[in-house]
């Protein structure tokens, strides 16, 4: 009963497959080789983009750190809601790579940056004499870190704004497979085709065994992208094995597959806890995250019986006053089972002993 992160789940076969048949022989380094340019042309094809910008890099914090690193200028400030994973979780990548430039956490509910509250910070960062911080880029997280999804409407809206002030758009896709999934939509339906200049396109935590796309819709404004990425040390000279990956997550829409197993199995999930007295639901589940509250003595249960996830509260705080509520956050992956899900209902409802 894996609930930690979709990063811990196992990779398709389909893309094991794909590394045993990209591991024979020779082929160029540095992304001169035929399977990086059969992935960089599926891409542009998947999103309906053909003279898109792709460069692939094995991580997430690279593709967000490089991506903002291409738009900003050290003076500017870079928007993103005030739990973005660039904000939080990336240990200044992003201020690392710009060289300089500021995040600056805007507020919403449920993970979405309010409209209201980006208006009113472009109006504050509006540079007015040289001196001040200059309004850089908006960078959207897609799916959330509250679990919740943009749809193209909310995209277009806020990126809208962005290109009114004269600044670029970025999207944190970690999980835009499943933000895909969820809607419905069409992948160019939710970034170029509403305003986003760049993607930060997910691989990892929807299967694959370590790559992202760094996608410029814009290549004019991707500002040496190549270059950065090869002096921060992210060109990986067997460029063959990312790409490789990528093509096999791309064909037979292998990549949303995975995430709708994801996206549903996160579904039981929620429904199970909405069925619990014990359990109240934090956020909209919108796509393959949960978020729900549930007394100490329900957590110090579902761990005795094995399940993983991230409390929002000190591990201590399981082994408190048996009655507190405490938040947790409980992610599926495309490898999670219906015996997970059953493990995970049993425990929550078996009876206690003295």
């Amino acid at each position: 009963m894996f609930f930690i992160s979709d990063n811990g789940g196992p990779v398709p076969d389909a893309v094991l497959t794909a590394l045993a048949a990209a591991n024979t022989g020779h082929a160029m380094p540095y992304g001169k080789d035929a399977l990086t340019a059969q992935a960089v042309a599926q891409i542009r094809t998947v999103f309906e983009a053909p003279d898109a910008l792709v460069h692939f890099v094995a991580t997430g914090t690279a593709a967000n750190a490089l991506a903002l690193a291409s738009l900003a200028h050290p003076w500017q400030a870079i928007f993103a809601h005030e739990g973005a994973h660039i904000l939080r979780d990336e240990c200044n990548a992003p201020e690392f790579f710009t060289g300089g430039a500021k995040i600056v956490g805007l507020p919403g509910a449920a993970g979405r940056i309010d409209p209201a509250a980006f208006k009113a910070a472009l109006a504050q960062f509006a540079s007015q004499d040289g001196t001040d911080t200059d309004a850089g880029p908006l960078s959207l997280t897609n799916v959330t870190e509250c679990g919740t999804v943009y749809d193209p409407d909310q995209v277009s809206q806020l990126a809208g704004m962005a290109r009114a002030h004269g600044i670029a758009t970025h999207m944190d896709g970690a999980r835009f497979a499943n933000a895909v999934a969820a809607l419905g939509c069409t992948p160019a339906e939710l970034t170029w085709k509403s305003g986003v200049d760049a993607l930060s396109f997910g691989g990892t935590k929807n299967g694959l065994l370590g790559v992202e796309a760094v996608i410029f819709f814009n290549p004019d404004a991707a500002q040496a992208l190549a270059r950065r990425r090869k002096r921060a040390g992210h060109l990986f000279s067997k460029s063959r094995y990312l790409a490789a990956q990528m093509l096999a997550y791309t064909q037979d829409d292998l990549w949303l597959s995975l995430a709708r197993d994801a996206n549903a199995a996160a579904s039981r999930l929620e429904q199970v806890l909405a069925d619990s007295p014990d359990a109240t639901l934090i956020h909209p589940r919108e796509a393959n995250m949960v978020f729900a509250r549930l007394p100490a003595h329900q957590h110090a249960r579902l761990r005795a019986a094995g399940a993983t996830y991230y409390l929002q509260a000190p591990d201590s705080a399981v082994s408190g006053p048996r009655d507190v509520m405490l938040g947790a956050r409980l992610v599926c992956n495309w490898a999670t089972t219906g015996t997970d899900i059953e493990g995970f209902a049993n425990a929550l409802k078996a009876p206690e002993f003295p």
